[in-house]
């Protein structure tokens, strides 16, 4: 008999959850595909201006310092500043 009741009290769920969602369906907008074009172009030339104002503080890979020479200066400046620390 409990069965019958689960059952019975699904089914009612059920039926009442596919009568509400009948009666309120979304309503469907269609959007204007020229607006929606406009919008991604929009989109498009921002990230490009993005791009290019990252890429003017990149440095040219013709000015790039030598690795190695990097390094070599970095080990210099600190030796210099572990010996000012030791007081030599």
């Amino acid at each position: 008999m409990d069965r019958r009741f689960a059952w019975l009290g699904a089914a009612v769920g059920v039926f009442a959850v596919w009568r509400w969602r009948r009666r309120n369906p979304k309503p469907h907008v269609e959007e204007d595909p020229a607006e929606s074009l406009r919008a991604k172009l929009e989109e498009s030339r921002s990230v490009a201006d993005e791009r290019e104002r990252f890429e003017e503080r990149e440095t040219p890979v013709d000015e790039v310092v030598d690795p190695d020479e990097r390094r070599r200066s970095v080990h210099e400046d600190a030796r210099a500043r572990m010996d000012q620390l030791r007081g030599e």
